[in-house]
């Protein structure tokens, strides 16, 4: 020992030598004798070695810095052994604080620690508990257990085997807090090694279940006596010395734990644990009673991430659609009345936490299942009445009751509200007069649906029965008090104009003379600049009042100010304008004059441009109302919004549901007589760019987009005004470019069924498939579908004709048949079904793949006409034929899952992970191990080519694999609950180190997996670092031709992305490797400057550029 004293004592002489190179060599020295791991310092020692390597931290010489700071770490696991050796001393010390201190140190050196120092610390504990200590002493040791299990996370997951037998054992010693700490550790465990607490979660849970109603000094009353003398029981009860109350409570929080990260047992916990928490909603012990509101809201949002509710408005009504229910939704609604019994008394204790507790419960319910509440709520508002005027109650627990109460009033039809008006109304109307402005904000929200309820939208005054003149008079009071005043919160003021809004609109005829000053505040603040577009919002919905309130007061002035708001910048007040325009100019067009909506039109053509699609669309239906309402407003617009729309028109962006805004425009203007601009002007501006252009530049200037707007511009122009004719396609002397328009132009005229079967039309069209030009021949092939479309007798016995005889444009055709079967109706397809489907399966056997893929996609379409009949016989042809028409089969089964919800849904339970996920999630067992099969490298794939002098190896199995990869990212998105995720990263962490295009996806796969699970990806992060650090240091051999070098950046950045994301979950810098690896990036400026741009500048973020496309 002398010797190594002497020797580090030579050493550290050196390192303070005047001579620089004595120093680095010192210093390299004595890292070296380190990291070999040849010498154990005494404590003396390490003392010495470590003060001076913080004083070489700050050396003038930047080589010795550098080498202090790679000793660093060896010194610090140097001594890392003594340090846990003399802590690990300290947990048997006689003082209690020295035990906590020592437990709150070994928890903050858990996370730097090494693996195989982790384990020797467990084993360890695991000694000294089964040495049987004192009972303090093994209390000191499972909590340690949990301490290092919360810090340590993941690293526990091996030892649990071991641990969770010994933790079990000690919840039978008679002793409270012993108890309470068990139940820590459990808690730790499930939080931390989820996966590998699956074994023993039964147990867990049944412990849990016996504890939390471990309460052996008190005896629950039957529900009726403890409803009448609860508050007696408890003023008489008292036991300072009573701990079971900590038992009760870690209990409870370790279910909770356990609901929050096993959400595939959900519906088990409904059976078991759901049961056990209503049963202590009786809990004595107030912050015992608040954890189990907590675990059961913890319980209702399970419920809700998994159902199909993602808002609290009900669409039950929306449509006729009725969706599958989740099962865990059904079981929740059966326990409704029961939840609601055992809540509703505790709504009216004086204790607030408890009451707190219901209502945050009752609000989680609401927003699970919308409407559950319908019938209880005549046993719920004496509750929500008590917290709002009991004096004792403080501010947050009335903000809690209306928050409530909101959420209740959104949720639910207003009727259940209506017969109890007298008894709500009352204390809603003290709460807007509260001289706090957060109570005054959150009453005015609940006023606004109160008055919602007093006259539901569309509804007569005295309808139902129920007649809200009696109320009118006092919300109005209290509302236009907050309305008027202009010294008060901004939030009360937005809340205050909305709140009478919805006054005005729901019952302005009840407000007599009142209502002319109502709406000059309203203009007023429609002027000020921070409540304009609250006032904009609430005009809108004034205009639109089914009460028709009569705006001529304000209408001038308010066109006026509204047409200067659309110069402003801010998108929202844009947006939010022109809705208000368009329900004005809707709904009060008689009282409008020509001369006051011209601010408006001045300002409209820099608003339709393909720059901003959505503000286009909203201003051109503006501009359809005012065709529709006030022709004689659109005298002047052809030389000024015109422009703009025929330019969107002729825009490679227009879609959807901007180009059906155009089409009904185009309409209504050539319907409105009063403009200048007839059916042949417009015409010629939507055609005039496919005349002039030269064949020789046609597709350069003009997009394919546009030839399709214009065409079924054209149709709804022709639609509007059927007695004018289209332009003729036979003119051999026009450009190609209006070829192509005119035959495009006679589909979608076609399309409406007015060119009947014309003969002269047919000919048209087969002349267009002898044309020399591809672009002519693809137009003939759509417009002849289209025509198909509109006059399905007539086209399709020619259709298939033509199929049948003309093999050279067999592709054209077929995909004239396509939009055949995709547009028209079941109904109208089924007389020619089995003529079509023996046709397609005479063509499945076509040599070009092509042809094929389209035979296939109508194979696929055709069946969802009738797929009770068609797909058993689609999947007959699995088992017959060559093996190119199985391919086409198996093709045409892709192309029958669709979207929307569809009959053949419940036929269908392959490949539609993507699509239909409801459908694949129940065979996820049997479908993973296929899948994971499909990514490993398979060996008997990989083949040498022999290319010249070079070999070149190539995988025949990479496009699978890479398929199977794709899938795996589908099913994260859409079957998450389904998986095992530490497994799914076993797979994804064999991807980081395969080809090229697998890194890429699986990059993309690990940075969504963190944003989904940090847990899980924390457990495996020691072995995903190693290969992202392989790929961020990596470097292409001199030499190499530019693409491997572009490859290779992209690859690097790829993983810095993953990198990026990892570093953004909060406990991940505990790990020694993955702070190692961040270090290594922060000093390395290349790497740096790699992290640096994914982080902020250009690609930063996984955004929707970074996603990847699996359709």
């Amino acid at each position: 020992m002398s010797s190594v004293s002497y020797h580090i004592s030579n050493l550290l002489e050196k390192m303070t030598s005047t001579d620089k190179d004595f120093r680095f060599m010192a210093t390299n020295d004595l890292m070296l004798e380190l990291q070999k791991g040849s010498i154990k310092l005494d404590e003396d020692s390490e003392r010495k070695v470590v003060t001076m390597l913080l004083k070489l931290l700050e050396d003038k010489n930047g080589e010795v810095q550098n080498l202090a700071v790679k000793c660093v770490h060896p010194s610090t696991h140097s001594c890392f052994h003594s340090f846990f050796t003399h802590i690990l001393c300290q947990l048997t010390s006689p003082r209690m604080a020295v035990r906590k201190r020592s437990i709150l140190a070994l928890g903050h050196l858990v996370p730097s620690c090494s693996p195989a120092l982790f384990s020797q610390l467990t084993e360890h504990l695991l000694t000294e508990l089964a040495k049987g200590p004192p009972t303090s002493v093994t209390r000191t040791y499972i909590q340690c257990l949990a301490t290092i299990s919360r810090h340590g996370g993941h690293r526990v997951g091996e030892h649990l085997e071991k641990l969770i037998p010994m933790v079990v054992k000690f919840t039978t010693v008679e002793d409270d807090e012993l108890r309470e700490y068990c139940f820590q550790a459990f808690e730790a465990f499930i939080h931390r090694c989820p996966k590998e607490m699956s074994p023993h979660v039964a147990t867990v849970t049944q412990l849990c279940l016996k504890f939390m109603t471990f309460d052996p000094n008190y005896n629950y009353d039957d529900e009726e006596e403890e409803e009448d003398d609860k508050m007696d029981s408890d003023d008489e009860y008292s036991d300072d010395d009573d701990m079971s109350w900590k038992v009760r409570r870690s209990s409870i929080k370790c279910l909770e734990a356990l609901i929050s990260t096993r959400r595939d047992l959900l519906l088990s916990f409904y059976s078991s644990i759901c049961p056990a928490l209503l049963a202590r909603f009786k809990e004595r012990e107030e912050n015992v009673r608040a954890d189990v509101f907590g675990a059961f809201s913890t319980l209702l949002r399970q419920t809700r991430v998994g159902s199909s509710h993602h808002g609290i408005i009900m669409t039950r009504l929306d449509s006729g659609v009725s969706r599958e229910e989740e099962p865990a939704v059904t079981m929740l609604k059966k326990q409704v009345p029961v939840i609601v019994k055992a809540l509703h008394r505790h709504l009216k204790e004086k204790n607030i936490k408890s009451r707190q507790g219901c209502f945050c419960l009752l609000t989680e319910l609401a927003h699970t299942v919308p409407g559950a509440l319908e019938q209880h709520i005549p046993a719920l508002i004496p509750g929500i009445v008590f917290s709002l005027t009991d004096k004792s109650t403080s501010s947050n627990m009335r903000i809690d009751a209306l928050s409530f109460f909101h959420v209740l009033l959104l949720s639910h039809p207003p009727q259940a509200f209506q017969p109890h008006m007298q008894v709500l109304l009352p204390p809603v109307v003290a709460c807007v007069e509260d001289s706090f402005y957060k109570i005054t904000s959150e009453a005015l929200l609940v006023m606004q649906q109160l008055v919602r309820v007093m006259r539901p939208q569309g509804q007569s005054t005295t309808a139902g029965g129920f007649d809200p003149k009696p109320f009118v008079k006092e919300v109005f009071a209290v509302t236009l008090k907050r309305l008027k005043a202009t010294d008060i919160d901004q939030e009360v003021k937005e809340r205050a104009i909305s709140c009478m809004g919805h006054m005005v609109c729901h019952l302005g005829d009840h407000l007599g003379a009142e209502l002319q000053g109502i709406l000059a505040i309203f203009l007023e603040r429609l002027k000020n600049e921070i409540t304009r577009l609250t006032a904009v919002r609430t005009i809108t919905l004034i205009a639109a009042s089914p009460v028709k309130i009569n705006l001529s007061s304000i209408l001038s002035e308010a066109l006026s100010v509204l047409g200067s708001f659309l110069r402003k910048n801010q998108r929202a007040l844009k947006l939010s304008t022109l809705a208000c325009l368009t329900a004005l100019v809707t709904h009060h067009a008689a009282t409008i004059k020509p001369a006051a909506l011209e601010p408006v039109l001045s300002e409209l053509p820099s608003l339709v441009d393909e720059s901003d699609m959505h503000v286009s669309q909203v201003s051109v239906t503006l501009l359809t109302c005012m065709a529709n309402a006030c022709p004689s407003s659109l005298a002047k617009i052809s030389s000024s919004v015109l422009p703009g729309v025929f330019g969107l028109v002729h825009s490679p962006l227009l879609q959807s549901s901007a180009l059906a805004a155009v089409l009904d425009f185009l309409q209504a203007l050539v319907l409105s007589k009063t403009s200048n601009l007839s059916y042949r002007q417009l015409l010629k501006s939507l055609t005039e760019p496919f005349h002039s252009a030269p064949s020789s530049v046609d597709s350069s200037t003009i997009h394919r987009q546009s030839y399709h707007s214009v065409a079924r511009c054209v149709a709804a122009l022709c639609s509007a005004c059927p007695k004018e004719t289209p332009g003729t396609v036979k003119n051999r002397g026009s450009p190609e470019s209006a070829r192509v328009l005119a035959l495009l132009c006679l589909g979608e005229v076609g399309r409406s069924g007015s060119l009947g079967g014309s003969k002269e039309v047919q000919g048209v069209i087969v002349e267009a498939f002898t044309s020399t030009s591809e672009e002519v021949r693809t137009a003939a092939s759509c417009a002849l579908g289209s025509m198909a479309v509109g006059s399905l007798s007539e086209y399709l016995p020619f259709l298939l004709k033509e199929i049948s005889s003309q093999p050279r444009r067999q592709y054209l055709l077929l995909h004239s048949l396509k939009e055949v079967i995709s547009a028209c109706p079941a109904s109208s397809l089924s007389p020619h079904l089995e003529s079509i489907w023996a046709l397609l399966f005479q063509n499945c056997e076509c040599p070009e793949e092509g042809t094929r893929n389209l035979v296939a996609e109508c194979l696929g379409k055709l069946t969802l006409v009738n797929p009770a009949q068609l797909l058993p016989r689609l999947k007959q042809q699995l088992k017959a034929g060559s093996p190119v028409a199985r391919s086409t089969v198996v093709t045409a089964v892709k192309f029958t899952i669709v979207d929307q919800p569809a009959p053949i849904d419940s036929l269908l339970k392959d490949s539609i992970a993507h699509n239909k996920p409801s459908l694949i999630r129940g065979l996820l067992p049997k479908v993973l191990p296929h899948l994971y099969r499909e990514t490993q490298i398979r060996k008997d794939l990989i083949r040498e080519v022999e290319m010249g002098p070079f070999k070149h190896t190539v995988d025949d199995g990479l496009d699978v694999r890479k398929a199977a990869f794709e899938c795996m990212y589908t099913l994260l998105d859409s079957c998450l609950e389904g998986l095992d995720v530490l497994q799914f990263l076993d797979h994804v962490e064999e991807g980081l180190k395969d080809h090229y295009d697998i890194r890429m996806l699986t990059f993309l796969m690990l940075a969504r997996l963190v944003s989904l699970c940090p847990a899980a990806v924390l457990q495996r992060l020691d072995r995903l670092v190693e290969p992202l650090k392989a790929t961020c240091t990596s470097k292409v051999k001199a030499g190499s031709v530019k693409q491997e070098f572009e490859k290779q950046e992209e690859l690097r950045r790829s993983a810095m992305r993953a990198v990026a994301a990892l570093l953004a979950v909060p406990e991940v810098e505990r790990s020694p490797s993955m702070a190692d690896f961040a270090n290594q990036i922060r000093t390395n400026a290349d790497m740096a400057s790699i992290y640096q741009s994914v982080q902020g500048g250009e690609g930063g973020g996984l955004g929707p550029a970074e996603s990847m496309d699996v359709n």
